[in-house]
């Protein structure tokens, strides 16, 4: 697997943690963040030198001029402990992180490394820079800080993982990379639309047209047979196959994208699709006007699944499916009389739904307590 931040680090092996890069490059990062301190101490020194009214206000103009300086390490020196893209930063956040550090953050990488590196290398030198130790009590010393120094790269290198998480997150939140996935999600949804598009229109322009050419040469064949004959009764049922095939490609098209929903609408495609399902179905949906396409795909195929689902596992002895538009919202709900124990967290079918629907913004809900009935109730934002 590969590994591409400090904390992804330390999930690793212990040897293979220990043999790599992560540690001193963790150690490199916080070496870093003692620039901010430099110029706190510089900020220091000048304030000395002036007298005393402008103390804190030399000061402080030291240190607000060099946020910048400081924004920019903080930014570039991330790469140490995380190197996956930042993407674009807000100047204003880089500032903001910038702040922190020189207040508080810098001094607390300091104390990090006097505890992980400064303490185990005393002690391992102990019998040198004390000598007044004892032998006995100078050998323990210097093998504790041996044992430590495994331990002190962990702790490092967690501290520096875990500074650097939250200073991209302080740079770059977690809801950019989520909106960038969404982004992602719907590209792949779009794509996959029109790519199930160029199918069916593959599929009706080729494949249809030639059942039924076939279909047509079959029966003018079979016109110039004897109607007793064997060749004639082969022909006919090769006819009749071309038939069910030419039936089943069409149930295909349908299924694949409707020509109704693109023709009349949500509302007709729901009908069709109702009156095509093995449990009668009511369908009451009040719509003015038509829905842009990516709304009436998306509750064409999550109402579909639905009644697939009440038909294949509820049980049920009717359904009904209600729609319409409130506050710029498309409700719709599917209910049933079935047995009820729709559960997102037994199967995909519901959660695939739900998936969909978040391209959109939408969103799903399902109330299905044991012995039903059900009602899965779907809204999606809409503009008309």
């Amino acid at each position: 697997m590969l590994t591409r931040t400090a904390l992804e680090a330390l999930t690793r092996r212990p040897v293979a943690f220990l043999t790599s890069a992560w540690p001193w490059r963790s150690l490199a990062y916080l070496m870093a963040g003692q620039l901010p301190g430099v110029i706190v101490l510089f900020a220091a020194i000048t304030g000395d030198l002036l007298p005393a009214t402008p103390r804190l206000v030399g000061g402080a103009v030291v240190m607000v001029a060099a946020l910048p300086l400081v924004a920019w390490l903080e930014r570039e020196r991330l790469r140490l402990v995380d190197e996956k893209p930042l993407g674009q930063v807000a100047r204003g956040r880089q500032l903001g992180l910038a702040v922190l550090t020189v207040l508080a953050l810098w001094w607390v990488d300091l104390l990090m490394i006097l505890l992980t590196v400064v303490g185990p290398v005393l002690l391992i030198l102990t019998p040198l820079v004390q000598p007044s130790v004892a032998p006995p009590a100078g050998a323990i010393a210097s093998v504790a800080g041996v044992v430590l120094v495994p331990v002190a790269a962990y702790t490092m290198t967690a501290w520096a993982g875990g500074r650097g998480a939250m200073a991209r997150a302080l740079m770059a939140p977690l809801g950019s990379e989520l909106d960038e996935v969404l982004r992602s999600r719907a590209r792949l949804v779009d794509a996959f639309e029109l790519e199930r598009r160029r199918i069916e229109r593959d599929l009706h322009d080729g494949a249809q047209q030639r059942l039924v050419a076939l279909s047509m040469s079959l029966g003018l064949a079979r016109l110039d047979l004897p109607d007793d004959s064997s060749v004639s009764r082969l022909v006919g049922q090769a006819q009749h196959e071309a038939k069910q095939a030419l039936a089943e490609l069409r149930e295909l098209i349908r299924g694949v994208h409707p020509e109704v929903l693109t023709g009349r609408g949500l509302a007709a495609a729901v009908r069709d699709v109702a009156g095509r399902s093995p449990v009668p179905v009511e369908v009451v949906i009040d719509l003015d006007r038509r829905l842009s396409p990516a709304v009436e795909v998306t509750a064409y195929y999550v109402v579909s699944e639905a009644l697939a689902n009440v038909a294949k596992h509820s049980g049920a002895s009717r359904a009904r499916v209600t729609g319409h538009v409130r506050d710029g919202t498309l409700v719709i709900e599917v209910r049933d009389d079935g047995r009820g124990g729709a559960d997102p967290a037994r199967g995909t079918g519901l959660t695939g739904l739900a998936d969909r629907l978040a391209v959109v913004d939408g969103r799903l809900s399902v109330r299905s307590p044991a012995g039903g009935p059900t009602l899965l109730r779907v809204e999606i934002p809409c503009a008309w």
